[in-house]
């Protein structure tokens, strides 16, 4: 699962991006959606990782049995849709480059898992330090 995810977020340096990957799937593990920060590419501060994975899927009756998968723990914005829509399972690649509402999800029921993966720690690490700019943008830092 986080093999999508990785993609995406590389598909996502290689637009000029920042490195985050999604992906949707189906406890079973079907895939449904997948998706990137595109902030830059597109100009949309809206438009992270898990918002674009999550539009992706469509509408849904109940998002409770679903597996968001990402390169990095959801800053509060997309934390929020995780609560808001119930999504019953969150797996993280990296936590320690950025830990956003882990905390708050766990509190709130959500099941995290944190796979603490070296690959999506390097991505960001090496992105953050060549474009602090932008990354402070993106986390609403200034």
């Amino acid at each position: 699962m986080l093999a999508v995810a990785i993609e995406e977020a590389r598909r996502g340096l290689n637009e000029g991006g920042v490195p985050v990957g999604a992906a949707m799937f189906t406890r079973e593990g079907e895939l449904l959606s997948q998706g990137r920060n595109r902030r830059v590419q597109q100009g949309d501060p809206s438009i992270h990782g898990e918002t674009d994975a999550f539009r992706r899927a469509g509408r849904r009756p109940s998002y409770r049995n679903l597996v968001m998968v990402t390169t990095l723990a959801p800053c509060w914005y997309c934390s929020g849709l995780l609560r808001q829509f119930r999504i019953g399972t969150l797996v993280v690649g990296d936590s320690r480059t950025f830990a956003g509402g882990l905390d708050w999800l766990r509190e709130n029921g959500v099941e995290v898992i944190d796979l603490d993966n070296g690959e999506c720690r390097e991505l960001m690490e090496t992105f953050i330090a060549r474009h602090p700019d932008i990354w402070n943008e993106d986390i609403g830092e200034e």
